[in-house]
């Protein structure tokens, strides 16, 4: 707004002259910003410098919007943050890519046309940010600058501010995600990178240049997908930069330090299964995994993917926080080539939570992890369930010995009463619920247990962790020192949990504006005339905020007064069909053809009789970051000739 470039040159041209005129001297830095200061621009500028966040981020304070069919679509408000002079900022430009060679043959998008675009999320010391959609490209056009926070949450609001050395010793990296999300909405996991920030602390002026080659994820973990230019630049600047060989000898250190941990790590787990299948051969088909693989192909112990991580105000219950992770999508790691072999993958929480959808494993860890943070003993459960597929879940352990199963992909709850073999055939044995059949390990942030019971069935598992008879410890010793807080940088930081920005009331209208379009024109095709029925569209309202209610808290409410509404809204003679139907995306047209498949949906879609009145309602219920539950009911009202 204010052009400050092109006033800081017309000063610095003009001091120039003036100064340089009399007898040709350097010039110093301090020169030059005493000119601008004397001419008052650096307090204009400094006035007006507001560095501005979306307000999405930080708090939602949008004006309430209409609940009409007519949406003004307003931009998201910016809100100003000021930049807190006593701090010390990193400075991150993304400026272009280039390489994106899967992009190649891809045309120039048409203005107005829908195209897929690629989303890049950063995470730094519990801040998140995420950058504007751009049209994917070979030379994709990233234009975005993020005002990272370096001592944030560590050092107290009184402290002084953070110098190079200090600096050097926080080795937390940029999380670099990249998502690309196709013209259908649909996302898939690009990149995940780390980036190494502390190089600018040894740079001339605070400034350096970096190109960054991101890898693919995967089965492609060593291909290159295309490279990012980035500028790194310390705010303010750092009084003395430290020299290239200080900042190379410490990232040596901190390499051989983690690589040491970990080769004592590896080693103690191969001392601890050798002794686990001493006990007995049979237990080398048990399902005890120690590592797994990351979005990167790079092995770590499972330990390090489970941390307690509180959801701040965004979720208030841990069946809240199990109704959320159920409704994050569900998607196997992608596999080039037949053969049905499962592709492992267990993703970092950023990508996990950026994609927005991803495999058991992950949903498994983040539930395991939210009900740490909400207080419980919680256990990532490994093993499988019908048919031998290997599967993930978790269980809890209640301070009276209750063992309570939660499957992370439905947000279902299951009470775990072991049944004894050794009974009499006459006593009755409970009949058991859940699905899972075997059960080889489990673990969370501190423990790991190897299951070591005769056998691995679920149904006769008794959860005793205390007897190491039936489960076989690792050393919290050995787990502590691969797995934060004890690691150093291999593992990355959990970044924290975003509200959502999607507004519930105006996406429920436009689906179900869209779905009138589609049941009206399917209709058509049939040769029938449509009539709606608003206000019984209204009345289906209670009863799918009583679904989404229960399957949060596992109680039923309200259901008598839809009842009642109902009766009253269909006269006599006349009969009342209704379809709910519960999806986690957003796609109105997906979900009609979902419908369709139905024939009991079908049939309300496709009513003949007379005086045939249709109804649907949406009802969008968001949770953190963008997971949605969307519930549609469909209903029709019609006069029974018989």
């Amino acid at each position: 707004q204010m052009d400050v470039h092109g006033k800081i040159r017309e000063v610095l041209a003009e001091t120039i002259r003036e100064e340089l005129a009399p007898e040709h001297r350097q010039l110093s830095t301090e020169d030059l910003i005493k000119a601008l200061r004397q001419r008052g621009i650096i307090d204009d500028v400094m006035k007006e410098l507001k560095f501005v966040t979306d307000v999405n981020e930080t708090e939602r304070t949008a004006a309430p919007k209409p609940s009409t069919h007519f949406v003004d679509r307003e931009p998201p408000v910016l809100k100003k943050t000021n930049i807190d002079p006593t701090r010390r900022y990193l400075y991150l430009q993304v400026l272009g890519g280039k390489a994106f060679l899967e992009h190649l043959q891809e045309p120039e998008p048409l203005p107005g046309q829908m195209c897929s675009t690629f989303t890049l999320c950063l995470h730094f010391r519990n801040q998140r940010f995420r950058s504007k959609p751009v049209p994917c490209a070979c030379e994709p056009d990233f234009q975005d600058g993020f005002l990272l926070e370096i001592h944030k949450d560590s050092l107290g609001d009184g402290s002084k501010m953070v110098d190079a050395t200090t600096m050097l010793s926080i080795c937390d990296p940029v999380h670099m995600v990249l998502i690309k999300t196709d013209t259908f909405g649909e996302t898939t996991l690009v990149a995940s990178y780390f980036l190494e920030w502390r190089s600018v602390l040894a740079a001339e002026n605070g400034i350096t240049n970096i190109a960054v080659e991101l890898l693919g994820v995967g089965t492609e973990s060593k291909v290159s997908v295309g490279v990012l230019n980035i500028r790194l630049e310390m705010y303010p600047q750092v009084s003395k930069t430290l020299s290239s060989e200080i900042t190379s000898t410490q990232f040596t250190l901190e390499r051989q330090k983690t690589a040491e941990k970990e080769r004592l790590f590896l080693v103690y787990a191969k001392q601890w299964w050798r002794e686990y299948l001493q006990i007995r051969p049979t237990h080398n088909t048990r399902l005890v995994k120690i590592f797994a693989q990351d979005e990167n192909g790079v092995n770590r112990p499972v330990c390090s993917y489970v941390r307690p991580l509180r959801a701040g105000r965004l979720l208030d219950t841990p069946r809240q926080a199990a109704r959320f992770v159920s409704v994050l999508g569900h998607e196997r790691a992608p596999v080039i080539g037949g053969g049905g072999g499962k592709q492992e993958q267990w993703c970092t929480l950023l990508a996990f939570l950026c994609r927005n959808k991803g495999d058991c494993e992950d949903h498994a860890n983040l539930l395991c992890s939210l009900l740490l943070g909400f207080g419980l003993e919680a256990f990532v459960c490994v093993g499988t369930k019908a048919k031998g597929v290997p599967h993930t879940w978790v269980m809890t352990c209640g301070s009276d010995g209750t063992i309570t199963f939660w499957e992370s992909l439905t947000g279902h709850r299951y009470i775990h009463r072991p049944i004894n073999p050794d009974d009499p055939p006459v006593v009755e044995q409970p009949k058991p619920l859940y699905p899972y059949r075997t059960v080889g390990c489990i673990f969370n942030h501190q423990k790991f247990f190897g299951n070591c019971q005769p056998s691995d069935a679920v149904e006769v598992c008794v959860f005793d962790l205390h007897d190491e008879s039936k489960w076989k410890p690792m050393s919290g010793e050995a787990i502590k020192s691969v797995c934060p807080p004890g690691a150093t940088s291999s593992v990355p930081p959990f970044p924290p949990l975003c509200a959502s920005t999607i507004d519930a009331a105006v996406t429920s209208n436009e689906i179900e504006v869209q779905l009138r379009i589609l049941v009206s024109e399917h209709r058509k095709d049939l040769g029938l005339s449509t009539v709606w029925d608003d206000q019984l569209s209204y009345l289906l309202s209670p009863s799918l905020a009583a679904y989404e209610l229960e399957r949060t808290t596992g109680v039923s409410a309200g259901n008598e007064e839809f009842q009642d509404a109902v009766r009253r809204a269909v006269p006599d003679g006349h009969t009342f069909k209704g379809f709910p139907i519960h999806f986690v995306h957003r796609n109105a047209r997906r979900a009609f053809a979902t419908c369709l498949r139905s024939p009991f949906c079908e049939d309300i879609i496709c009513c003949r009789g007379d005086q045939v009145r249709l109804a649907v309602r949406v009802r969008v219920f968001t949770y953190p970051e963008s997971a949605c539950a969307v519930w549609i009911m469909f209903a029709c009202k019609y006069r029974s000739v018989l």
